[in-house]
């Protein structure tokens, strides 16, 4: 009689053996599993939140709950009640209890910078650090330890949280840095602090001209103060720095991907340099890498190259592939280089600095679309946001035609805000990162185009201090608008920014919740907050629609990859700040254990 069992939950039965045998009652079984082999691994005695009926604005919490999960072969092949998963076990089955313990689908961090993440913890790390003081300190403790010629390298730090919110000035560096040349990027990487070695070594002088799209910050001397801002400025100086080795990008990799599997991450969506990438498929081939890695590539490269780096991994690759194209529209908020279409509230002369023309960017982006290319722009500021809905909206007449479009923009809502249907034949799925303000008709066209927003909650933990001085108390309503996105029809996908923010996902549920610091004492917009059920969604499965593996991630479900994430409570039930200290105590990628609690 269990083999039977065994045989009908794995090749499926009829209702007349359903119904013979109650216990397969709550059992999903993979149409494509014809064949009787036992499963590889049962995790069982668990509340298991599959996935399969949560979607965004689903009321029920509880919906698609089982207690045990069978995987063979790194996919689920049956989820439902223990009886039923345990008769299929055999001799060479791993059987895990779960010991009743709240489980759910991994994780999609749908943004991230594992490698910069790495090496900034190799580095100066200056995150969290609470004043130039201590910055200072923890510079001068580095470099009296370096060998002679090296550059001190680093970053994190963010001057809105010191007292007076002043920038660092070369001199301040100079003092500290013992002759070596000194970079060290603010936490959102948009700006950086160079000392005096640096400048001189990147051939920066009073009279360097600002490229295009960047700025060399000038004291009222006209003399360059240190702060460099935007790629390419940076990029003057990122050149004249020696390239890590092979095996500090493995290592740098190894570190963040560590981090991330403690967090629960089982996918990331990562921008990261193509040199990090070839060390990620060094770590592939080596049978250390663990993480499931979509990784974007450099828009502005020809579209030669581009095609050359997309043939050269494997596209249906599960653990590692290439997806999207990434252009930066702008910067930041925080380092007041987001590109607006007023001027800074706290900055009349101030509008942020744009890093295309939108002809060219048109014209680049119909280019690179038309090649088959999926595009995610980073924008920041309405003017920025603007700018990448003008050139998506270009580039998708490339391929798609009228009556396409106008079948797209009459959808049902809530089929494109489940993120669970291909509504025309050429999908784009164009995406804007960060999306953090939009103009008053922004939502719409996001809605009318398939933009996707991927946004990243736990930015608001911090931009809240300052946010509404930057931009006003009415384009502050447009800001960090997930709730509105949500209601527009948008698919809405979260992640971190990685290592701007930790990779926590718990800390981006708590801010989509609750709109609040993290000690409750100031709230922000609270009309924009969402339910947990929408705020999980975001996490799982639409950060999966938003890299095209809707049909095999985010869900717990025969059929898909068994990426598994054991938790010490019910996040679905716990209040705000018990959400915040929610710990992981097992994470699984392809059924295979990758991450214990210690």
């Amino acid at each position: 009689m269990r083999t039977l069992l065994r045989m009908c939950v794995l090749a499926g039965c009829g209702l007349g053996f359903a119904a013979a045998v109650p216990a397969l009652g709550q059992a999903a079984v993979n149409a494509d599993a014809a064949e009787s082999a036992a499963p590889d691994t049962i995790f069982y005695d668990g509340n298991i939140l599959t996935g399969t009926r949560l979607k965004a604005g689903d009321a029920d919490a509880t919906a698609g709950r089982v207690r045990a999960v069978a995987v063979r072969a790194g996919k689920i092949v049956a989820v439902g009640a223990d009886t039923a998963m345990l008769a299929l076990k055999d001799a060479h089955t791993k059987a895990i209890d779960l010991k009743g313990a709240f489980v759910m689908p991994g994780f999609n961090d749908a943004h991230t910078h594992m490698a910069p993440a790495g090496r900034q913890r190799m580095s100066v790390d200056l995150d969290n650090v609470a004043s130039l003081a201590a910055m200072l300190e923890k510079v001068h403790a580095y470099a009296v330890n370096l060998g002679q010629g090296e550059w001190i390298l680093g970053g994190g730090w963010d001057h809105t949280k010191w007292p007076g919110a002043k920038l660092p000035t070369r001199q301040d560096l100079d003092a500290v840095s013992a002759g070596h040349p000194a970079f060290l990027q603010r936490t959102d990487g948009h700006i950086a602090i160079v000392n005096t070695a640096a400048l001189k070594a990147a051939g920066i002088t009073d009279s360097t001209p600002n490229p295009k799209g960047g700025q060399i910050d000038r004291d009222a001397e006209g003399h360059a103060t240190g702060i460099v801002r935007e790629g390419p400025t940076l990029a003057m100086v990122k050149n004249v720095i020696p390239a890590p080795s092979l095996a500090t990008r493995r290592m740098a990799i190894e570190s963040s991907m560590q981090d991330a599997l403690s967090h629960g991450v089982t996918s990331i969506q990562d921008f990261s340099d193509w040199d990090d990438f070839l060390a990620m498929e060094e770590m592939e081939h080596a049978g250390t890498l663990h993480l499931r890695i979509a990784e974007w590539i450099d828009f502005n490269l020809p579209v030669s190259v581009l095609d050359e780096r997309r043939a050269s991994h494997p596209a249906d690759d599960p653990l590692l592939h290439l997806t999207f194209l990434k252009a930066f529209m702008d910067g930041s908020l925080g380092s007041r280089t987001a590109a607006m279409n007023a001027p800074y509230a706290d900055d009349p002369n101030n509008y942020g600095i744009a890093r295309y023309d939108q002809a060219k960017l048109n014209q680049m982006a119909s280019a690179r679309a038309a090649d088959g290319f999926q595009l995610g722009f980073h924008a920041i500021g309405d003017a920025a946001n603007d700018m990448a809905l003008n050139a998506f909206s270009a580039a998708e007449q490339v391929g798609r035609p009228a009556n396409i479009r106008a079948a797209a923009k009459n959808a049902d809502a809530e089929v494109v805000k489940a993120g669970v249907s291909d509504i025309w034949p050429q999908n784009f799925r164009f995406r804007i990162e960060h999306a953090q303000v939009v103009s008053p008709g922004a939502f719409e066209r996001f809605r009318e185009l398939g933009v996707i927003a991927s946004m990243q909650p736990s930015h608001l933990l911090t931009d809240m201090a300052w946010a509404e001085a930057r931009l006003g108390p009415e384009r502050v309503k447009r800001a960090y608008a997930w709730k509105s996105f949500l209601d527009h029809g948008v698919t809405l996908a979260f992640g971190t920014d990685y290592p701007v923010e930790s990779i926590s996902p718990f800390r981006g549920l708590y801010a989509a919740i609750t709109r609040q610091n993290v000690e409750g004492t100031q709230t922000f917009q609270p009309q924009e907050k969402l339910t947990i059920d929408e705020a999980i969604y975001a996490y799982t499965r639409a950060s999966a629609f938003a890299e095209f593996r809707e049909k095999i991630k985010g869900r717990l479900e025969p059929g898909y990859l068994a990426d598994i994430v054991v938790l010490d409570r019910d996040i679905t039930k716990a209040s705000p700040q018990e959400l915040l200290h929610t710990q992981v105590l097992r994470t699984v990628v392809g059924g295979e254990t990758v991450y214990v609690a210690p």
